[in-house]
């Protein structure tokens, strides 16, 4: 394993309709674009075809984009979702050829076998029928073919594709999830998920079902799918069907030799599904020789209609798409890549390199290591760069025989220059290099620039900010892929295993493109008004969180291992209560398995469907617990609490301790969320649960180094606060000046009591309310929150609005500045581009928002409140610093900051903590609140008593 640090450390998934990657002016496609073959004979040798299940994958962005309309108010949220994944393939995968696979009008060869072949699918929905003409014009002027055939599937064309590109050596990437074209599967031919960023090949197969490609359609005729409604053989499961296969090899020696299993249930099903077996294979089994012709002229990357493009940009309101779609099309090979690039193997040349580093103003720092965890990794080479083009490798570990300087020596030898605060350093996601040079006993100083921060506050909502993406963006150049050095999967290399004059060529280029790319995005930040928070926040929180990370926090791992075992005692209880309602064992975890027990054999309502079949999440299972008398489905939800916890936390958090510090290390991120707020990750333990007992129970296995203690504060209902410094409504200001339990005063108000008689239920109600305001929640909403009438909730919210105006105005204003502007801001300027909301004769005064409109209110709240505990935590990290203090900073949980404190620095660290993370919001109209505890443990901290 080697260090990937060239990424983010993202790989969002599609989320709300935003238009943010598409504020970026992209650059363009960097891959270099082969001839043509002129005829169907010639070969694809070295590329690469990438071909689209265009329904499945319209379907996604539709169920998961908001109702987005254009102009004119046709709905257009799948349009610009589809056509924006294909931006996003043509930009970060760069394929030679592309198809565009549908489905045609009318039955296919399948229905004729079988009358019931997805006879339970719903119809198309109305408006996502309507995008499609416009999805088709669309790809027409990008210049990407759309193919499809009567009487075939899209699944057909996809296989025939993907013979005809293995028969000419090429490489096929099937971009679809439909497992039936797991059995095109080859050394050429994979599939690619492109939510997940992620290629399934034979490996991944067989990890999952447990059979070879070309067992695929066997496994299905014996499974069946509820989905085509192909029957399969009765009470076969995935399970059974692997086993089946792994002993027999085909379908037809299973059913040969059904007489040998030994289940009785499983040989007679097997013996008397024979004929459903063979059909269900039949209409699994794809077609490869569909007689579609493929014009290969046309499915090669490039020639988009601008003119065109434009025109259907601007009729259905992509600006920004519009702007990225033109530019992506401006450049159709890559940039020349200049470039000097050496190996520093002597200890003369070492000498020279620090002399040279001595006189710089300014260096370009990385490092290569042996893992992804700088915590744990071992640095196996040092890269510096001053000059564009020109960069230099120092390696300090590398195969035997090979040149490379003893790890102590250049250590030493380059100390002085990594640690003077008069160089300043640039890079790329330098956390990890400041967590791993202080692991080898080196403090990084003078970190000035860091490439990833500052594209992430250019671009909040831009997918990646890996450096390859980053350079692809800026220089138009694509860098070497480090699976080019270390390979993939099980024969996988570490980095120091390969030949260091290779190891020397990526190493090099990860200082060189920083160096080249530093300057635009400080240009870019200084145009948006950004620099201040760039260099004032985002670039010193670097080290703090560096710092976190470094640090960790201790575990008991044999308290968890104590919870584990209790819990697994629970797990197993509810799996024999749920089976005894159920009538019968089955597998609880499976999707398709529950959804028969709840919906055929107890014959409950079934609430939603989805692309699979009826929904069993827990929306749902919340819903039929509230209509029906069957227990079931509360105890299923309790079920999946109780094991994700398990899974989670107590059996997941002893395997992720550092070996040597018997800690915790958990990586916070600054790259991640659109709104500013921090992420953690490697482990994540934000996603505690905070109220319940069995979260306070795992939090007690937090705790300080021996005989310290923890200090946890925590601000105090701070993105109410900040809404009543925004609103600036006056009701709401005194609440927070008096002291005054807000939720109780917004239940006086609401419920038209007095204060003395709210009850703990107005209470609750009023949080819900004052929180579901923030998030934009409808009545209906409310109404599902507390369990009450869609009538009583809108009445809550109407009375909140009447007696908090200050608020409502608040909203709207936002939301005209964000019209006008395309973005949002926070506190302190962080911007976010935000697309998608109406304008005010649109909203006509209605309290009903869509997504977008959500979004940008919540990010000016939910932003500010991360841009506040931002600067507490470096006020509090410098007056530490200031002061020496032996205490540690360790963990940033939303609103909360945890701290190790030795016994004497008690409470000179609860008096600055207290009096920095309070200071942070000088600039707020309403006082800020923060309660602070301390304990010896994370859950057993109480609320320190003021004297």
């Amino acid at each position: 394993m080697a260090k990937r640090k060239r990424g983010s450390d993202c790989q969002p998934v599609l989320q709300g309709f935003e238009e943010p990657e598409e504020a970026a002016k992209s650059e363009e496609l960097a891959s270099e674009q082969k001839q043509v073959p002129a005829a169907a004979g010639e070969l694809l040798d070295d590329q690469t075809v990438y071909v689209i299940d265009s329904f499945a994958l319209i379907y996604q962005v539709f169920y998961a984009m908001p109702n987005f309309s254009g102009p004119n108010g046709q709905p257009v949220g799948a349009v610009h979702g589809f056509i924006r994944d294909m931006a996003d393939l043509l930009e970060h995968r760069q394929p030679n050829y592309i198809f565009c696979a549908f489905d045609a009008p009318g039955d296919t060869f399948r229905h004729e076998m079988y009358d019931q072949y997805k006879a339970t699918r719903d119809p198309m929905p109305d408006d996502l029928r309507s995008q499609l003409p416009i999805i088709q014009q669309l790809l027409e002027a990008m210049a990407i073919p759309v193919i499809s055939m009567p009487g075939f599937e899209a699944d057909d064309i996809l296989a025939t594709v993907a013979r005809q590109v293995e028969e000419r050596g090429g490489d096929c990437l099937l971009v679809t999830s439909d497992k039936d074209c797991r059995q095109l599967i080859t050394d050429q031919v994979q599939m690619y998920n492109i939510r997940k960023d992620a290629v399934f090949d034979a490996g991944a197969l067989m990890e999952s079902w447990g059979v070879r490609p070309e067992q695929v359609v066997d496994f299905q005729a014996l499974v069946g799918d509820s989905v085509d409604n192909i029957p399969g053989v009765a009470q076969i499961g995935p399970k059974t069907a692997r086993e089946l296969l792994e002993k027999y090899g085909t379908l037809e020696s299973v059913l040969d030799h059904a007489e040998e299993v030994t289940a009785k249930k499983r040989r007679e099903n097997l013996l008397a599904g024979r004929e459903d077996a063979m059909l269900s294979r039949k209409l699994a089994k794809l077609d490869a020789h569909v007689p579609v012709e493929l014009d290969w002229q046309q499915a090669h990357v490039g020639g988009m209609d601008h003119d065109q493009l434009g025109k259907l940009c601007d009729e259905f309101g992509f600006r920004r798409l519009k702007e990225r779609l033109l530019e992506m099309e401006q450049a159709s090979s890559p940039a020349v890549w200049e470039a000097d690039y050496q190996l520093v193997g002597t200890r003369d040349q070492l000498d020279q390199l620090v002399d040279s580093l001595s006189s710089q103003q300014r260096i370009s720092v990385d490092t290569e290591t042996t893992s992804l965890d700088p915590r744990q990794a071992t640095i196996i080479g040092y890269s510096f760069c001053w000059q564009a083009g020109e960069a230099y490798y120092v390696p300090v570990k590398a195969p035997e025989g090979q040149p490379q300087l003893d790890p102590e020596e250049v250590r030493e030898a380059l100390r002085p220059i990594l640690e003077d605060p008069g160089i300043q350093k640039i890079g790329q996601n330098l956390k990890y290099d400041i967590v791993a040079l202080r692991s080898e006993g080196i403090r990084l100083q003078g970190v000035s620039f860091d490439t990833m921060v500052a594209d992430y506050l250019d671009k909040p909502g831009q997918r990646s900010h890996s450096l390859d993406d980053l350079s692809r963006r800026y220089l138009n150049h694509v860098m070497i892929p480090i699976s080019d050095l270390i390979g993939s999967g099980r024969k996988q290399k570490r980095l120091d295993e390969i030949d260091v004059e290779q190891v020397a060529q990526y190493a090099a280029e990860d200082a060189d493109v920083p160096i080249r790319i530093a300057d635009q995005l400080h240009e870019q930040l200084q145009e948006k008004g950004l620099l201040d928070l760039f260099q004032e926040v985002e670039m010193p929180l670097i080290e703090i969180l560096a710092e976190l990370q470094f640090n960790g926090i201790g575990l008991d791992v044999e308290h968890l291992g104590k919870l584990s075992s209790e819990l697994e005692g629970t797990i197993d209880q509810l799996k024999q209560q749920i089976y005894e309602e159920a009538g019968s064992e089955f597998n609880i975890d499976s999707r398709i398995q529950l959804g028969k027990v709840l919906f055929e054999d107890l014959e409950l309502p079934v609430i939603k469907r989805t692309k699979t079949g009826p929904s069993t999440d827990a929306e749902v299972l919340g819903e039929l617990s509230k209509r029906t008398d069957s227990s079931l489905p509360a105890m299923v939800i309790q079920y999946r609490q109780q094991a994700k916890l398990k899974s989670t936390y107590l059996d997941a958090l002893p395997k992720l301790v550092h070996p040597e510090t018997g800690r915790i290390h958990s990586s916070f991120k600054q790259d991640v969320a659109a709104t500013g707020r921090l992420s953690s990750t490697d482990p994540n333990l934000q996603n505690i649960p905070v109220r319940t007992e069995q979260g306070r129970q795992i939090r007690c296995a937090f705790h300080p180094r021996k005989d310290w203690q923890l200090l946890a504060a925590d601000y105090s209902q701070i993105e109410l606060r900040v809404l009543a410094h925004f609103s600036a409504d006056d009701s709401l200001r005194q609440a927070f000046e008096e002291g005054v339990d807000i939720h109780s005063r917004v239940a006086s108000e609401v419920y038209g009591v007095a204060l003395p008689e709210v009850t703990p239920d107005m209470r609750r109600s009023a949080k819900a309310i004052n929180f579901g305001v923030i998030y934009g929640q409808s009545s209906f909403g409310l109404a599902k929150t507390l369990d009450i009438d869609k009538e009583d909730a809108a009445a809550f919210i109407e009375s909140y609005f009447s007696e908090y105006p200050g608020v409502e105005r608040f909203f709207e204003e936002t939301l005209d500045q964000c019209c006008q502007d395309g973005f949002v801001s926070t506190i302190l300027g962080r911007q976010r581009p935000v697309l998608g909301v109406r304008r005010p004769e649109k909203r006509d005064g209605s309290r009903f928002r869509n997504l977008p409109e959500r979004i940008a209110i919540n990010t000016v709240i939910q932003g500010s409140a991360a841009d506040l505990i931002k600067q507490a935590m470096i006020r509090i990290y410098q007056c530490m610093a200031e002061q020496k203090l032996q205490s540690r900073m360790l963990l940033q949980i939303h609103d909360e900051l945890v701290f190790e404190v030795p016994g004497e620095e008690c409470q000179q660290m609860l008096s600055l903590v207290q009096e920095q993370m309070i200071a942070a919001g000088d600039n707020l109209d309403v006082p800020l609140v923060v309660d602070v505890k301390t304990g010896d443990d994370w859950g057993s901290c109480m609320p320190v008593v003021k004297e």
